[in-house]
């Protein structure tokens, strides 16, 4: 297909139902909207399938205006703005919860990005929109003919098909058919052709694999992989990894160092962020998080396990491994008794009795199954390096237990009723027994083997070349590819100047509030 004329496609559909794109710069930064935007988004519910709702994808909603994800979307026509009552129209500062060493057991502070503010409830809104935009500014991807393809895991596949939907784009969500059912239903109320691949979220190549079959039978598919896409990681590192310096320095005291940034390696684009916050501050470290029962990085191990959504048994293409600092396996056993003690009346009933306080166990449902793998990882981290009181950690509550409402019940039914006494159980045990064993602190020549182990799965399986793979190993690989984030803005904003959509509904101040550094 001629790439001019998919662009000139795109412009027409975005022009047809009111698409204005935000750039990079305003996800970052959403406080240089224009009033118009900002005006435009208060008659608009977060989770409506509304264009307008891609200024949305930021860590600065106000929280008081996120409903949960787990209700079903919202379908409005492209061709109205319709009031949806109580709004969503303001930002703030970005979304943390800081966990307090009460319940953590470690001196240090460990804080999280709370991935629930966002529309679907997750981040992974995100990196879909950061492998999606600049193939549709650019011609590569024609709305009007082609379907989006978004093989996950999980969260990105519903962030691709609600970004799909938002730019008029039909839209094929690819998962292990394991996820949990309220992602399924999820997708089946947003319209969404589903595949649902063998086993669990470990088995990755089962979702490889569907994709080459989508390649055959329907060449006309763009396919976009998280796990090799450098849209996905970019977002990360242009997006979350300047949220968290931002957050960091609204709450660090005179003496606070920022000590890490921790996250599941997943597709590995969350940890992109850490690229950007290690430029920043370079004496922390970056710490990966895995499975112990699939430890890929630890031991070069295999298995299915239970913390949903983070992929396994291979290592992403987009992984800055050279960058990784130590990795740690997280026990599916613990993340699961810890999702009972953080969710359950008897549960929540023991922590504050323990001295928790009340708001902070009010809000811990904000952390989904992958998000307590992330809070046991940082916490390993906290032990291992000996951090204090001076030290900040910083992980991401990717999504909440909005979409884990079924294996709560799950568990429930399986173990029978939660007590006060199973809970003192889990506290101690999972949290504060949380220590350093399955944690690898990573030489030079240890980062260099798990690079290595790209090649099984991106040149033999994948079809990359050598070549590449070794580039990937260069610093300034990292660095030049986030040179391309301006370049990328630039491009959004000329491919909206062309739709005229910001003249015609936002008024010329959209541009200046676009171009607000």
């Amino acid at each position: 297909m001629h790439r001019e004329q998919a662009r000139h496609r795109a412009i027409e559909r975005c022009r047809e139902r009111g698409v204005l794109i935000p750039t990079f710069e305003q996800m970052r930064r959403p406080d240089g909207l224009s009033p118009a935007i900002r005006s435009a988004l208060d008659a608009v519910d977060m989770q409506a399938v509304e264009p307008i709702n891609l200024f949305r994808i930021t860590w600065s909603n106000r929280p008081a205006y996120s409903r949960t994800a787990d209700s079903q979307p919202e379908r409005s026509h492209p061709e109205r703005r319709a009031d949806k009552g109580a709004g969503a129209g303001g930002f703030g500062p970005v979304n943390i919860l800081e966990i307090p060493s009460q319940l953590t057991g470690v001196p240090a502070r460990i804080v999280g990005l709370v991935g629930r503010h966002f529309p679907t409830g997750a981040h992974k809104v995100g990196a879909a929109f950061g492998c999606l935009v600049p193939r549709l500014v650019g011609g590569e991807l024609d709305p009007t003919r082609q379907r989006a393809v978004w093989p996950s895991t999980g969260n990105y596949c519903r962030g691709g098909v609600f970004d799909s939907a938002l730019l008029g784009c039909r839209a094929v969500a690819i998962l292990p058919e394991e996820m949990s059912p309220e992602r399924f239903q999820w997708l089946e109320a947003m319209g969404a052709d589903i595949i649902a691949t063998p086993g669990c979220e470990s088995n990755v190549k089962e979702i490889f694999d569907a994709c080459h079959q989508l390649q055959v039978d329907h060449p006309e598919d763009v396919i976009f992989n998280q796990f090799e896409e450098m849209g996905n990681y970019l977002w990360h590192r242009g997006v979350t990894g300047p949220a968290v310096e931002e957050a960091f320095r609204s709450l660090a005291g005179p003496t606070d160092r920022f000590a890490g940034w921790i996250s599941a390696t997943g597709s590995a684009g969350t940890l992109g962020a850490g690229d950007h916050l290690k430029a920043i501050f370079p004496g922390s470290v970056i710490t990966a998080a895995e499975a112990l029962q699939c430890p890929t990085l630890l031991s070069c191990g295999y298995g299915g396990h239970r913390i949903e959504g983070i992929g396994d048994k291979h290592v992403p293409w987009i992984h800055n491994v050279r960058n990784t600092d130590v990795v740690a396996a997280i026990d599916d056993r613990d993340t699961m008794a810890l999702m009972r003690l953080f969710n359950e009346p008897a549960g929540q009933e023991e922590l504050v009795a323990r001295g928790i306080d009340e708001a902070v166990v009010g809000q811990l449902d904000a952390l989904g199954i992958s998000s307590i793998c992330n809070l046991l990882a940082a916490i390993k981290t906290a032990r291992y390096f000996e951090l204090d009181e001076n030290d900040v950690l910083f992980t991401v509550f990717t999504d909440s237990m909005d979409l884990y409402q079924s294996r709560l019940q799950e568990r429930s039914a399986a173990e029978g009723d939660y007590s006060r006494l199973r809970a003192a159980i889990d506290l101690e045990r999972y949290l504060w027994g949380c220590g350093t064993d399955h944690l690898r602190e990573l030489l030079y020549t240890d980062r260099k083997a798990i690079h290595h182990l790209k090649y099984f799965t991106w040149v033999e399986q994948q079809g990359r070349r050598v070549e590449e793979l070794d580039a990937l190993w260069s610093p300034s690989y990292w660095r030049d590819l986030a040179d391309q984030l301006p370049l990328w803005d630039d491009a959004i904003r000329a491919f909206n100047r062309e739709t005229g959509v910001e003249e015609a509904l936002y008024g010329a101040a959209v541009e200046a509030g676009g171009r607000a550094e």
